[in-house]
């Protein structure tokens, strides 16, 4: 017997006892007359079973709506024990896993627009799935579809390990914590601007997150930097060709500042020994000879040894890292930032075999001069000073070439 047949039964036992006070014979009487209520809805007379159908009647809507009360409640008890089930946010992230790229097109078929490339180990946004195994996505500046079988979709692990974290310093100074504590001994200082990789922000949520830094690893308070997901996007066909076209300016720019810096050292020629002897340096330096890479290694080389001093620039007396890059180059008439990522966007890219002694190689906050042989020269720490690294003793972020 269903749940609504019981009820029907209960209010029927109510309506037996009803009849009863209305003088009905015995107890089997009332229940041969509530059956033949339940058949004809009539009684012998008519009477009993005008009362008793209300009576039937409003049982049952009295008992629906009990139900529906329960029902409520129960409802809302789930709700307020149930835990909510929340979409990972890589759930609709698709990386491309190809040999080179894939092209991102108009309409799902290989016959339309090529509207840009997705390269490989690139991340997109999943719109939709067509019917006919394409995906519908949206990368950068780029909106098309790809066929799925270039990309893999909801791999977390994947999309983290292609992607990188960072905190951008967003106060004038900020120190970098040994412990998750404004009380914690202070491992570095970090300047406003610049980006760190993000290695754990699991306690992001309590105000904390550990960046990598020259010193190493270390807190950073989050009310000071803003934290974002650095994914590498499709590039348009006119994202590409303007690339291309600015990698060939930056080319005639650089070969035009090393004509500059030939003529500047030959018109130096006659001082090719200066000394440096400001404030407690008296070394002798030889002047910027050459105008390539590797003059800018062998000129930069001479500072082995001199102190590393936050916020300077001074190659005798004191500069950290961006300001020796900086510096170093400014001798050869080309003018950079003060800045570690202002120098990562500088020059051009290459790749780190193909780089080249004088290039800039970047870091997470740090940057240092390419001489050869998987080695750097750069001003690495307080307690270093400017010294030689080899080249992949921490994760190269980017490879750039100025001459």
């Amino acid at each position: 017997m269903n749940y609504r047949m019981k009820r029907i039964a209960s209010c029927l036992l109510a309506g037996a006892i009803v009849i009863s006070g209305t003088g009905v014979g015995t107890y089997g009487a009332q229940t041969g007359g509530v059956s033949a209520v339940i058949a004809t809805g009539l009684s012998s007379n008519g009477s009993p079973a005008a009362g008793f159908s209300k009576m039937l009647s409003q049982c049952l809507i009295e008992s629906d709506k009990a139900v529906a009360e329960a029902a409520a409640q129960a409802e809302e008890q789930v709700s307020e024990n149930d835990v909510p089930v929340v979409a990972s946010e890589y759930a609709d992230i698709a990386i491309a896993q190809v040999d080179n790229y894939v092209n991102v097109r108009s309409e799902p078929n290989t016959d339309s627009e090529v509207l840009g490339k997705l390269y490989n180990n690139s991340a997109a946004t999943v719109l939709e799935t067509t019917e006919d195994g394409w995906y519908k996505i949206t990368s950068g500046s780029v909106t098309g579809y790809v066929k799925c079988e270039y990309v893999v979709t909801g791999d977390e692990e994947l999309a983290k390990k292609v992607s990188t974290r960072y905190a951008t310093v967003t106060t004038t100074t900020l120190y970098v914590r040994m412990e998750p504590s404004t009380e914690a001994g202070i491992l570095t200082m970090l300047g406003e601007g610049d980006d760190f990789v993000v290695v754990d922000d699991s306690m992001k949520d309590s105000g904390w997150v550990i960046v990598t830094t020259e010193e190493g690893d270390g807190y950073v308070s989050t009310d000071y930097v803003n934290l974002w997901t650095d994914y590498v996007t499709a590039e348009s066909k006119a994202e590409e060709e303007a690339r291309l076209a600015k990698e060939e300016a930056e080319r005639q720019a650089a070969a035009a500042a090393a004509a500059k810096a030939k003529q500047k050292s030959s018109s130096n020629s006659s001082s090719s020994n200066s000394t440096s002897s400001s404030s407690g340096s008296s070394a002798s330096y030889a002047a910027p000879s050459g105008s390539n890479g590797q003059a800018v290694a062998s000129y930069a080389s001479q500072f082995i040894g001199n102190p590393y001093v936050y916020g300077g620039s001074s190659l005798t007396n004191g500069t950290d890292c961006s300001g020796f890059v900086m510096s170093v180059y400014a001798a050869f008439g080309i003018s950079l930032p003060h800045s570690s990522s202002g120098q990562r966007s500088a020059g051009y890219e290459v790749s780190l075999s193909e780089a080249q002694p004088g290039d800039i190689v970047c870091y997470s906050g740090h940057v240092g001069i390419y001489v050869g042989n998987n080695t750097i020269v750069h001003a690495s720490t307080p307690s270093s000073g400017i010294k030689y690294s080899t080249a992949t003793y921490r994760n190269v972020l980017s490879v750039r070439r100025i001459f």
